[in-house]
């Protein structure tokens, strides 16, 4: 019985192989449809030079080559990102958006573990939005912290010793007390940015939102069928059953992935390997890495 198993292997793998060998003579337009896949994956915004997040200048060629696909039918993009940066969340959004419409092509995108906050502004680039009955979507509105140290330099004896040009260039400075107005600044700012998130949402989702806006923009959170239902998604489905049953058997889903950069080079790794990094760059690389632990823990994953 094996041998038979094995002999069914061989011929299996040689039929491939005459498929791929003969599919190199076929043209284009006689080939099942095309669906190129873009995979847009981790916290945004730059992080450490070693320890990068997704930004418009790390994605770009990617989402163009994807876009550059000839005869695509469309572009689907997967997302699993917490968020992280507001603006190169907007700034990946406007390219995907600006490249749809300048090719005529309409994008898919299809949510994975989840997609809050920059990573839901990135969702919304799509003309359509899929998500797994467990995906978590939704959280928008804007976060920043900090810490406060003033009390502990007081007790191993540091003086604080601060000098600026400017009467608010030391703002919200982590080792002096905490002032009212300068807190008060700060959060007018993140109304100025959350309204620039409600804007996008709004003129993406139209009137597929539902629901008091109140309660859509107070920066909660949502799993996939609620999500479907607030209109944050349209629908339940993963890439491959949704694309088959829109565009046959046959699809074709290329995976559009970036180059190794220089930096992944000279660690001696592939891209999305971890890093090894010398000693003197331990530190940063741990308080990133905390950081990146602690958006995603935001989300219970």
């Amino acid at each position: 019985m094996s041998q038979v198993n094995s002999d069914q292997r061989q011929v299996s793998d040689d039929h491939k192989r005459l498929n791929e060998w003969w599919d190199r003579f076929i043209p284009d337009r006689f080939k099942g449809p095309i669906v190129p896949v873009v995979r847009l994956s981790g916290v945004i915004g730059a992080v450490t030079p070693l320890r990068p997040g997704l930004t418009l200048s790390g994605v770009a060629k990617t989402i163009e080559k994807a876009f550059e696909t000839k005869r695509a039918r469309a572009v689907a993009i997967v997302i699993n990102s917490p968020g992280g940066s507001p603006v190169q969340s907007r700034q990946i959004y406007s390219r995907i958006r600006q490249l749809a419409d300048a090719k005529k092509v309409p994008v898919l995108v299809f949510v994975e573990d989840v997609a809050a906050s920059g990573g839901y502004m990135i969702a919304c680039a799509g003309d359509e939005v899929f998500c797994d009955p467990s995906s978590i979507l939704g959280s928008i509105g804007v976060i920043g912290g900090g810490f406060g140290f003033q009390d502990l330099i007081k007790k191993v004896g540091i003086e604080r010793r601060l000098y600026t040009s400017g009467d608010n260039k030391g703002s919200l400075d982590p080792f002096l007390p905490e002032k009212p107005d300068e807190v008060e600044r700060l959060k007018a700012i993140q109304r100025e940015i959350h309204d620039t998130f409600i804007d996008l949402v709004k003129n993406s989702r139209g009137t597929r939102l539902k629901g008091d806006e109140t309660y859509l923009f107070s920066g909660e959170y949502w799993a996939g069928e609620r999500s479907v239902a607030l209109g944050l998604a349209d629908g339940i489905g993963d890439l491959r059953s949704v694309l088959r049953a829109r565009y046959g058997d046959h699809v074709r889903t290329p995976m559009v992935a970036p180059a190794a950069g220089l930096l992944s080079t000279l660690a001696g790794r592939k891209p999305g390997a971890g890093v090894l990094v010398s000693a003197s760059g331990f530190p940063d690389e741990l308080i990133s890495a905390l950081e990146s632990r602690a958006i995603w823990a935001r989300y219970g994953l």
